[in-house]
């Protein structure tokens, strides 16, 4: 075997006039179509037109080209069958040993933000996947290349021996099947989102390696890191790093967890997390004060954490990031000084976010959850609390003051893992409790860690409360204000602890669990 005749049809034109040049240098004949043969052409690169091969002219604005059988016999023939190759002579017809094709640009079309549902469906690529799928189904004979990136390994084979071999063609079979249900992924998510149908019976989702990561969660587990197609600037997979080592498993979970919470608010606001929960969060005029407060929410946890910002770091508040050890700090930008002295710092990773969406103008996505067996998808949570949405349900109201606090911990207790309860005060975190199988036990780990902090702070808790001891324990430990969604059949309870106690208790009828 060799290959003698290659069919080429490009979008993507990188890279293949030399390629095609040294194809044609080899003894390939180059058939091609459109924009792809008239390039070749005039690069001097001999090439037959599609239409010379067919016998049937190139019609309907280019839809139909390809879709002959005088291409997809050529690529479906298996070679050593003696019936397949009477047929192949009885008709006149001729194979085609190695096909080079990359589809119409739908992912870059359907970025546009102006894009019309028309274009969208005019680069719908139709031949292309047909001749790809053709080609990769018979690899045992044909060559099939979907990525410039392979360009160099099949020249190396045809110039070593004619062919390429069968582990290439193999592999370079699954990349196309890849490559193409990939594309048909993008194509389905766009039309069922246009139809108002984000969850149809048949979920199909695609993602681009990023990169390979050393390990997962733990040494012997293996992982990778991905990106989603159109994911918006201001999530990780669109971070840019300016510095420091690459990810780990742990980082990207921590990093995202840390983002999630810091685009809640629209002040500067700085967050810290470790494993996944927030550590320390704090809001000021300035990234600076925002720091401050968030490290003094927890000065020892923050240690080997990730910190996220929501604002541009400037020098001064880069002189007090460096004074401990920290994984990663996420932000819009660092100005020139920042940059100076934080990279002095090996190991730290800096990562500039894109143009954050902030407080209740983020958009809700999608989100896959990976099960054994299966998946389930859900929306963001980013459901945003207004002041009038709250249904004050004790004696006492709640000061102006008090409520402030209030809203700032709602904001924050809904990315804290379940059961949570957080204590804030002065616009800063001072106790978090998270992931408790009980309430009061979570209420219990916010109150010791926030100390004699805990006095005249507010609590807030992400789901209703069983019964009145979480209200009572907070109630003797100093807590003013309490904020939660309320519907528990022991309602009644909470309240009467509260007004015992003269608490203000605010009632929201949303919950935030998060598993």
């Amino acid at each position: 075997m060799s290959i003698k005749r290659a069919l080429v049809s490009v979008s993507d034109k990188t890279g293949i006039v030399d390629f095609c040049r040294e194809l044609s240098q080899l003894g390939v004949e180059i058939i091609s179509t459109g924009g792809t043969k008239n390039l070749l052409a005039k690069e001097g690169v001999p090439v037959i037109g599609i239409s010379d091969v067919t016998g049937f002219p190139e019609i309907l604005d280019g839809r139909v080209k390809t879709l002959h059988p005088a291409v997809h016999s050529g690529l479906l023939a298996v070679r050593d069958s003696e019936e397949h190759q009477a047929q192949m002579k009885e008709l006149g017809l001729d194979y085609i040993d190695l096909v080079v094709v990359n589809l119409y640009p739908f992912q870059e079309t359907i970025a546009k933000p102006d894009v019309s549902y028309e274009d969208a469906i005019e680069n719908i690529d139709i031949g292309g996947p047909t001749m790809l799928r053709s080609a990769a189904k018979n690899h045992a004979f044909v060559s099939v290349v979907v990525d410039a990136a392979d360009y160099g390994t099949v020249l190396d084979e045809v110039r070593a021996g004619g062919d390429t071999t069968l582990e290439t063609r193999k592999r370079l079979a699954a990349k196309v099947f890849r490559h193409t249900a990939a594309y048909d992924a993008l194509i389905s998510d766009y039309l069922s989102k246009v139809n108002g149908d984000p969850l149809p019976e048949r979920y199909t989702v695609t993602y681009e390696k990023i990169q390979d990561l050393r390990y997962g969660e733990n040494p012997h587990q293996k992982a990778a890191f991905y990106r989603k197609p159109l994911a918006a600037a201001d999530t990780l997979t669109g971070a840019e790093q300016l510095h420091g080592k690459e990810l780990s498993y742990n980082n990207i979970n921590d990093a995202n967890a840390a983002l999630q919470i810091v685009k809640e608010f629209e002040e500067p606001a700085v967050v810290a997390v470790k494993h996944m929960n927030p550590c320390g969060v704090g809001v000021g005029a300035s990234v600076l004060e925002a720091y401050q407060k968030a490290y003094e929410a927890d000065p020892v946890s923050i240690f080997g954490g990730i910190v996220a910002a929501n604002r541009i770091i400037d020098a001064d508040t880069a002189m007090l990031l460096k004074e401990i050890f920290l994984e990663i700090i996420l932000a819009p930008g660092f100005t020139d000084e920042a940059l100076e002295i934080l990279t002095k710092k090996k190991n730290i990773r800096l990562l500039k976010l894109g143009g954050l969406e902030l407080g209740a103008s983020r958009s809700s996505q999608f989100v896959v959850t990976s099960i054994d067996g299966g998946m389930i998808v859900q929306e963001s949570d980013v459901h945003s609390l207004k002041e009038s949405d709250l249904t004050v349900v004790t004696d006492r109201k709640p000061t102006d003051a008090e409520l402030k606090q209030l809203l700032f911990g709602w904001k924050v207790v809904k990315h804290v893992k379940s059961n949570a309860i957080v204590l804030a005060k002065d616009d800063m975190t001072v106790g978090v409790g998270a992931g408790q199988m009980n309430r009061v036990g979570a209420a219990k780990i916010a109150i010791e860690q926030a100390g004699d902090k805990v006095k005249g702070s507010v609590l807030a808790s992400d789901a209703f409360f069983p019964m009145g001891d979480t209200v009572e324990a907070a109630a003797k430990a100093g807590v003013t204000a309490i904020i939660q969604p309320g519907g528990s059949v022991k309602d009644e309870e909470s309240i009467k602890v509260a007004n015992e106690y003269g608490i203000a208790m605010v009632f929201t009828g949303v919950r935030h669990f998060k598993h």
